[in-house]
Order: C-alpha cells, then sequence, then structure tokens
C-alpha cells in the first residue's frame, strides 16, 4: 500500500461531510439513458466514497453508470474495450508516484481518446502536475481530495459531462461528414446504376448502424423512361426488403411500413418512429425514399441530415446523368439490348475472367436486307423484335445478349448455353412480325475460350471470322474459330495492303494479248490485261489478286486506271501506223456499282482522244446476275455513247439466256473450258452451242484459249468471228504488243 495511504482513508472520510448545498435527487420516471464514470483509485474506500457521493444524481435526464479500476493499467484495459466513457476521476498516486499521469498520457497518445473528460484527484498537494502538463494532455480539472466536497465534486463531474457531451456531438458530427465525404466519394466513381444503388443502400445503413433491412424506393416522375408509371419503386433492398426489388411499395411492403412512406411523401420530410426511419431525399432528377429499421436516424442532428441528403441528391443526379448517357452510348435503341460498344466492353471482362462463360457467338440473320427491300424497314425492325424477344425467353437467363449489327447478335454464355442445338432450332419456327409471317434462318460463328484473344476486341474480331466463314460455307450454318481462319485473314489483308501499296508506287502493268480476226488473218484487237510483279520477277495470279480488289473496293480505281492505260496504248498504236484496232478491257461488278462509273468511260475516251468503237467492255455473266438491273442500265447508257459490250465466260455462270436478249452485246466470248476439249477427245458440242446461238442472236463471236492449229480450224469451220489464244500469241507488255503488230503477218489464209 502506498505510503500515505492511512492518512488519506482517515481524511477522506470526512471528505464529503460538507452537505449544506446538496441538491435534491432526481425523478427516476425523467431517466432516459446513463453517463459512464470511471473511478480510478488504488484505494477501494474512495470508490465507494465517490460513488455514494454521486448516486441517484441525474445529468440530463441521464443517470451515472460507475465503472472501477485500482491501477493505471487496470482503467487503460478498461478503456479499451468499453466505450462512451464520459468522465475519468482519476489518482495521480498509484502503483506509482506518476501513475496518474502516465494513465493520462497513454489515455491522450495511445488509445486517441480525446473527448473522454479527465479530472485528476490527488491526496497529497506535492503530487499535483504542472500547468503546462495538464495543458498538454487536456485535463479537465485537478483536485486535492480535501478540496472535493460533494458539492464541488457534484460541479467538476457536471462541468465535464457537460464538455463531453459538446466534444461528442463536435466529433459525432466530424465523424459524420468524414462518413459522407467517403460515401460520396465512392458514390461519384461508380460507373453503373444498380452499382451506385447497392453502395448507396448499403452503406446507408452502415452510416446510420442500422439493422438487417433496408430499402431504396426512387420516383422517376421527371423521366418516364425508367419506370412503366408514376409512382415510388422499390430500386433496392437489403434483408427482408430484398424480394421487393423493381416493385411498387404499397404493393408489396406491410401496412405499417407503406403508411409511414405515404406520410413522408405528403409531407416531403422525414419520418421516424419506433423501429422504422424514413428518409426523404429530393433530388433534381428523382425523389428518393431510404428506408431503414433499428437505425441512429432520428439521434443524428438536422444539420447533419440535411447534409447527408444534399449529399446524395446530388449524387443520384450524376449517376442518373451517367446512365442516361451510357444508354445512349451503350444501349441498341431498336431492341434495348447492349450494343457493339458496350459488347466489347463485357468481352473485356470475359477476357480478365470477371464475366462467366466459356463461349462467344455471333448470330447473323440471313438474307435480312432482301427482308428490309422487299417487305420496308418498318417490317425488317419489327422482325429483329420479334428475334430479340424469342432469344430473351429461350436462350437461358444467364447468357449475355447484345445486337452489334443491323441484323447481328452477339452472345456470351457456356458450351452448355450456347451450343448450335440449342440456338439454331430457334428459328426454324417463323416469326410474326406485324402483318407478315416470316421464316428466317440464321448463321454462327463461335469462339471458345480455349481460343480466345487477349481482349474483348480480339475475341470480337476471331468470332467475326468463324461467322465469315460460315457464310461462305454452303454446307453448314455455324463455324468455329480456328487459328488458320486467322492466319488467312491476316494473309489476305496483307496482300490487299501490297496490293494498294504497289498500284500506287506504278509497280502495275497492263500486258496485251492480241485478238485475231479469224477471216481476214489480221490482229485488230487485243484484250488488256492486269499484271501485278512479285519479288521474284514472276506474278501473282490475277485469280488471287483480282478478289482482292474487289473485296478491298481498289478495284474501281484499278478498273479505271486499266482504262486510261488501254486508251494511251490505242493512241499509241496510232502514231505507229496500227489504226482501227479495238482493246478490251474487263469491268466489275464494284464499278457498276459506282455512280460515275458510265460518265467516267465517257470522259476517259474524251480526254485521249480515242473513238468509243474502239473500245471494248467485257462482263461475265456472274456480274450481270449480281444485280441485272443495275447492269443493263449502265450498258445501255454506254452503248448509246457507241461503246462495245462483250459477255465474258458465257455458259460458265448457268445465268438466264432471256438476258441475253436483254443485254444490248456486241460479242459473245467462248470461254476456254469449252475449247479446251475441242481435239482432246470432246467433240466441242458445247462451243459449237454457243458460236451458233451467238450467231442466232446476230452477235459476234470470239473463242478464247485457242492452243491449236486444230482448235482454230474447228472454229473458223463454225464460222467463229475471233481467235485469241497462246497459239497465236501470249500476253505481252506494250513494247512487245508493238513490234509484234508491227510485224504482223496473217497465220493462215482467209
Amino acid at each position: 500500500m502506498n505510503r500515505h495511504a492511512t492518512n488519506m482513508v482517515e481524511d477522506d472520510t470526512f471528505i464529503f461531510a460538507d452537505n449544506e448545498n446538496e441538491p435534491d435527487f432526481a425523478d427516476e420516471a425523467k431517466v432516459t439513458g446513463s453517463w459512464k464514470i470511471l473511478i480510478v483509485d488504488d484505494e477501494p474506500e474512495i470508490h465507494k466514497i465517490t460513488e455514494l457521493a454521486l448516486a441517484n444524481t441525474l445529468v440530463g435526464n441521464c443517470r451515472l453508470e460507475f465503472l472501477h479500476a485500482y491501477s493505471g493499467k487496470e482503467a487503460l484495459d478498461i478503456l479499451t474495450t468499453v466505450k462512451d466513457i464520459a468522465v475519468i476521476l482519476l489518482d495521480v498516486v498509484m502503483e506509482s508516484d506518476d501513475a496518474g499521469l502516465m494513465a493520462v498520457r497513454k489515455i491522450r497518445e495511445n488509445l486517441k481518446l480525446t473527448d473522454v473528460r479527465i479530472i485528476l484527484r490527488t491526496g497529497q498537494p506535492g503530487y499535483a502536475p504542472e500547468e503546462s502538463v495538464i495543458m498538454e494532455y487536456d485535463i479537465n480539472d485537478y483536485k486535492t481530495k480535501t478540496e472535493l466536497t460533494r458539492n464541488k465534486l457534484l460541479t467538476s463531474v457536471f462541468s465535464a459531462i457537460r464538455s463531453f457531451q459538446q466534444l461528442s456531438v463536435i466529433s459525432q458530427s466530424r465523424n459524420f461528414l468524414e462518413q459522407i465525404n467517403t460515401l460520396n466519394q465512392e458514390l461519384i466513381s461508380t460507373e453503373q446504376f444498380q452499382e451506385f444503388t447497392d453502395l448507396l443502400v448499403g452503406n446507408s445503413n452502415k452510416l446510420f448502424a442500422g439493422g438487417t433491412d433496408a430499402a431504396l424506393l426512387l420516383n422517376y416522375s421527371k423521366d418516364k423512361k425508367f419506370v412503366p408509371e408514376d409512382g415510388f419503386w422499390v430500386n433496392r433492398g437489403i434483408g427482408a426488403y430484398q424480394q421487393y426489388t423493381d416493385m411498387r411499395f404499397e404493393c408489396v411492403m406491410s401496412e405499417n411500413v407503406v403508411h409511414l412512406i405515404s406520410k413522408a411523401i405528403k409531407t416531403s420530410g422525414h419520418v421516424f418512429e419506433d423501429d422504422i426511419e424514413i428518409i426523404y431525399i429530393e433530388a433534381k432528377s428523382c425523389t428518393a425514399i431510404l428506408v431503414l429499421n433499428n437505425s441512429i436516424v432520428e439521434t443524428i442532428s438536422a444539420a447533419l441530415l440535411q447534409t447527408y441528403c444534399a449529399n446524395v441528391g446530388s449524387s443520384l443526379d450524376n449517376s442518373i446523368l451517367i446512365k442516361q448517357v451510357s444508354q445512349v452510348a451503350y444501349q441498341d435503341r431498336l431492341t434495348g439490348l447492349a450494343n457493339r460498344s458496350r459488347f466489347i466492353q463485357l468481352l473485356d471482362l470475359y477476357t480478365k475472367n470477371r464475366l462467366s462463360g466459356d463461349r462467344v457467338m455471333l448470330l447473323d440473320i440471313d438474307h435480312f436486307s432482301d427482308i428490309n427491300d422487299g417487305l420496308g424497314q418498318e417490317a425488317g425492325n419489327a422482325l429483329l423484335l420479334c428475334v430479340t424477344e424469342r432469344l430473351k425467353n429461350s436462350l437461358d437467363p444467364s447468357v449475355t445478349i447484345a445486337r452489334i449489327g443491323a441484323d447481328i447478335f452477339g452472345f456470351i454464355g457456356t458450351t452448355k448455353t450456347l451450343d448450335t442445338n440449342v440456338v439454331l432450332p430457334l428459328f426454324n419456327q417463323s416469326f410474326q412480325a406485324e402483318e407478315h409471317l416470316i421464316p428466317i434462318n440464321a448463321t454462327l460463328g463461335i469462339c471458345d475460350k480455349l481460343n480466345g484473344g487477349k481482349n474483348g476486341l480480339s475475341v470480337l474480331k476471331h468470332t467475326n471470322i468463324a461467322l465469315n466463314k460460315a457464310k461462305k460455307d454452303t454446307q453448314s450454318r455455324y463455324r468455329f474459330y480456328e487459328t488458320e481462319m486467322e492466319d488467312e485473314t491476316s494473309w489476305r489483308l496483307g496482300m490487299i495492303r501490297s496490293l494498294v501499296n504497289d498500284f500506287n508506287h506504278g509497280k502495275l502493268q497492263v500486258w496485251y494479248q492480241p485478238q485475231l480476226n479469224v477471216k481476214t488473218g489480221r490482229f485488230d484487237g487485243m484484250e488488256a490485261l492486269l499484271r501485278w510483279p512479285n519479288s521474284d520477277g514472276g506474278f501473282i495470279s490475277p485469280l488471287i489478286f483480282i478478289p482482292l480488289a474487289e473485296y478491298s473496293g481498289l478495284i474501281v480505281e484499278l478498273g479505271m486506271w486499266v482504262l486510261e492505260q488501254s486508251c494511251e496504248q490505242v493512241k499509241k498504236l496510232e502514231q505507229l501506223g496500227l489504226t482501227g484496232l479495238r482493246v478490251a478491257v474487263n469491268i466489275s461488278m464494284p464499278q457498276f456499282r459506282n455512280s460515275n462509273f458510265v460518265q467516267n468511260v465517257i470522259e476517259t475516251a474524251k480526254k485521249y482522244d480515242v473513238d468509243p468503237e474502239q473500245i471494248e467492255l467485257e462482263i461475265t455473266e456472274s456480274v450481270v446476275m449480281d444485280d441485272p438491273k443495275l447492269v443493263i442500265i449502265a450498258l445501255e447508257e454506254l452503248k448509246k455513247n457507241k461503246f462495245a459490250i462483250a459477255i465474258d465466260d458465257f455458259g460458265t455462270g448457268f445465268s438466264s439466256l432471256s438476258y441475253l436478249q436483254q443485254l444490248p452485246l456486241d460479242r459473245i466470248k467462248v470461254d476456254r473450258e469449252f475449247i479446251k476439249d475441242i481435239g482432246e477427245g470432246g467433240d466441242g458440242i458445247i462451243a459449237e452451242t454457243v458460236i451458233t446461238l451467238s450467231q442466232k442472236l446476230g452477235k459476234e463471236t470470239v473463242a478464247e484459249g485457242i492452243e491449236t492449229q486444230f482448235q482454230l480450224d474447228f472454229i473458223r469451220n463454225l464460222n467463229c468471228d475471233v481467235s485469241q489464244g497462246y497459239f497465236h500469241a501470249k500476253p505481252m507488255p506494250a513494247e512487245q504488243l508493238e513490234t509484234f503488230l508491227l510485224g504482223q503477218q496473217p497465220d493462215v489464209e482467209p
């Protein structure tokens, strides 16, 4: 025991003898809570006397609740575990002469308890702390025990409690504002509206120390795009309210809760009753109501609650604006599905394993443009809505569906939910689009995760490659992505780049193959043939690069360049005395689709001062069949301007003979496939039929691929007009053509 203990007890026995001004005890009915008082002293008698002196005293309708510690260490242990201690009555001298002061230091510095009030007591005035210590450690009062009569003790405790109360309010306000600020920052950082409301409900419930049940109601009457009708809808619920999400609150909540919410709506204010707290939040874009159970909302000051509502309202406005912008940027207007941009975002999550699934699929509606053209865009849109509805109702709910093109849908799912045997049968039954019953088929491109790319865009590219392969495959309605497909695509794109580059650098050439007039025995024409030299001194086959040029659209520019080169060559031959020669130039379908094609041909002939009759424009059957009406109109206009027209490779396209009568043709070219059989075991019956048909139609005939004298004699006997082939001359560059024609001699007697 402390060396002063005996004397202290004897003195302290009379410490509260002065009761002259003792206040009356408070009415028990007024008690609403308690203030926690920690008595720290190594003498048990002091604990008893202090508690006796302060017993049955109310401060602000709260009684005093006493806790006891008999050493500085024991006091620190209690303060570590027990919260909201208002006042500490602390003895300075206990297990050591400065035990009390050491405890104060640790309370303030280690435990960071700044609100609790400390009253130091000592039985030895000589142990009083210096004034600097009292100031530094925020000591509320310092008294010797002999000074503390009951009234003085009550006064010190009352003062300390009120000081603690004020500091607590300040701390609570500061902490609450910090939490609001944190909540606001978290809300602002969310991109998705549902994530925003989830965060708002959950964190607000924690902020107000609510129970397990909470709900957020929203009224979008100011923007009716969000809900089918006016009124408050449960946007997000937790606990017992979770089951009410996306429902009208009047239809699902209990009668009492509905009554309280209705009261808040009617008064445009908060409602607190029993264990239910209703927070009314007015934003510019909507009105929100937060329903909390068993929270501390009612204890929060009106100013703090208003600050919370203002911050949440502002965040709601921002989030709804982001949602509206997101709908424009990431939602397909017609179907309401995710659009291409959003689908790529989702694919990014998919590649990072943040979106479940192991298969991506693209679905293309076959011949959708024909439906739009034939039935109109409204019918086409109605069909797309029908397809969307069937997909949503038939596919597993876990499947992500997007519309990423006019008639292309994208899916993210599993090998089970996106099996071809699941998806393709959805198109076995016709679709009722308005008054039209429309049967359609679909083609699928599929990329499994095992073969997927590093990001969303690469996965989409892979799946699209598979879709394009499937569309070209007449035997199957779907294809799975394989690495070889991308290799082929990369090769094709590389070839296109090289073709464009070489064309721009003047590396392409126009060669000419002479044509023999069978009747006169003289060469009176030639066919212009495009050649692409490679780095090995050879040439890349036209069978390879012409389709690439058509695919890339370069063929339009290439075609006009070949025509210009041909016109320039005809003029040069005329200057050499070789007049009346005709040059045949091949025309592709993309050229016909160019609205300036006919005018460009006419102007090119004028530019080089070439008689249009010397220009023969060759088309194939496939070109005619691609768009007969467009081709015939263009050819008729060219024919009016005296250009010659020929159809190449006749008989290989299985076209209708009716088009042959409609086309303004001058010549029909017999394909080399029908010529090569002559004298090679075949009887040349098809070649004979084509030549005879041409003559019946009053057209000249050109036989391609003549390689032997026998073949030449055969077509001459059929009165074929022109012969072209290796038997006479191979294709040659312009310089060789000039030399060849200048030295030409009739190969046969007429």
